[in-house]
């Protein structure tokens, strides 16, 4: 804690998730996230940890549904395709209320698609992803540093809520160094408590089952009703966000991850040039910062969402701000734009907006009240009243037909 170290992304994810106490990891390779394992299958054996490389991703999701039902901190990694074939193991993960860590790095899409960065998995990540009704916590870093600090915060959340939580990075976060600073002290998993839901030695206490089903009458409704109280907890007490010069902002850039760091260069540009731009970034994409871009956009009027996809992390813009501002959408599917792109776009939304209205509008001038009449001279006579003077007399119709036609 406190020592900077120069870092890749996928490593600094992998040794944040082993300081936090993770102790078990199965997955299976896949770029652009290829380091994660790697690291793993070395550093989890130092500190008495298990790793499997997995004969499939749907091996590897299915194994840490095991081991989470011991009790003990777990992880898989892998990269969009990949992360599709463990939906379906995610979703009983889900359904068996296991408090389970996993990582996304994603790449572009659909299909194979290529190995670069993306942001195509949003949907897929905040919506679910799986079948059935549940939520996965998503927190989307946007640095090495918070790549390797993130982890720990998702197992926090995912152990108190009891729910899959994830890391939704890119290839470029997974890919770029940069020093990274662990800030917490390395979570010793001997020192955490045992779980009254886990599995294992059974002896002098009553048997706990661990499964994603019930099938008597009405019990599935019940629980996945509990689950629906405790998803709007959630959405009461967890959100994060960030927000840089939105005091006086007049256009509001909306993006998460590599985008906003994109975004940022775009608005210190645009400020360089007097243009008052901010920045609002989600960190958590579930839940989503909704009553924040609400209470943002009751004063700003124009947003622009950037984002590596085709649109859609801009339709949970739209709802939070539900009609009342301006939203326009600059989108690099499967690509990545450049600060100066997305600066030259930003520019022209800028100058194509209303002028503001003026928060601090001068206050409107006081009627002039009317002079008082002055009082007369004490003995003075007044003045006598004038006759009104006599209206002009209409001319007669023939001399104005006489002039017309002279």
């Amino acid at each position: 804690m406190g020592e900077k170290i120069l870092m890749k992304g996928n490593e600094a994810l992998a040794e944040g998730a082993v300081l936090a106490g993770c102790r078990f990891f199965a997955g299976y390779p896949i770029t652009p996230q290829n380091e994660v394992p790697e690291y793993m299958s070395w550093r989890l054996p130092e500190v008495g940890g298990a790793f499997v490389q997995a004969e499939s991703e749907v091996s590897a999701i299915n194994m840490i549904y095991g081991a989470a039902s011991t009790g003990i901190r777990t992880m898989t990694s892998s990269s969009s395709p990949g992360i599709s074939l463990k939906q379906e193991g995610i979703s009983y993960c889900a359904g068996a209320d296991l408090p389970i860590f996993f990582a996304n790095v994603v790449r572009g899409g659909p299909g194979l698609g290529n190995i670069a960065a993306s942001q195509g998995d949003y949907y897929q990540s905040v919506k679910g992803g799986g079948h059935g009704d549940y939520h996965t916590i998503v927190l989307a870093p946007n640095s090495v540093d918070e790549m390797g600090n993130f982890p720990k915060i998702c197992y926090e959340l995912a152990e108190k809520y009891r729910m899959p939580a994830m890391i939704l990075a890119d290839g470029i976060l997974g890919q770029m160094m940069e020093p990274v600073e662990f800030k917490f002290q390395p979570v010793d998993p001997k020192a955490l408590k045992k779980p009254d839901w886990a599995l294992g030695d059974a002896i002098g206490r009553k048997k706990r089952i661990v499964r994603s089903y019930d099938l008597r009458e009405g019990e599935l409704e019940k629980l996945n009703w509990a689950r629906a109280r405790k998803f709007k907890e959630i959405e009461d007490k967890e959100v994060r966000f960030e927000e840089k010069n939105i005091a006086d902002a007049q256009l509001v850039i909306v993006a998460y991850g590599t985008s906003s760091r994109i975004a940022a260069a775009a608005m210190k540009m645009a400020r360089d040039k007097g243009m008052k731009v901010g920045l609002f970034r989600p960190i958590t994409l579930w839940p989503f910062p909704k009553k924040q871009l609400a209470k943002l956009a009751e004063r700003v009027k124009n947003f622009m969402v950037v984002e590596m996809s085709q649109g859609q992390f801009v339709d949970d813009v739209r709802l939070a701000i539900n009609g009342s501002a301006k939203i326009d959408l600059y989108a690099r599917p499967a690509g990545i734009p450049s600060g100066e792109e997305v600066f030259a776009e930003l520019e022209k939304i800028y100058k194509s907006m209303k002028p503001a209205a003026a928060a601090s509008k001068a206050p409107k001038a006081a009627k002039a009240k009317p002079a008082k009449k002055a009082k007369p001279a004490k003995g003075s006579k007044p003045a006598p009243k004038s006759k009104p003077a006599q209206k002009a007399k209409p001319a007669r119709k023939k001399a104005e037909i006489g002039r017309a036609h002279g």
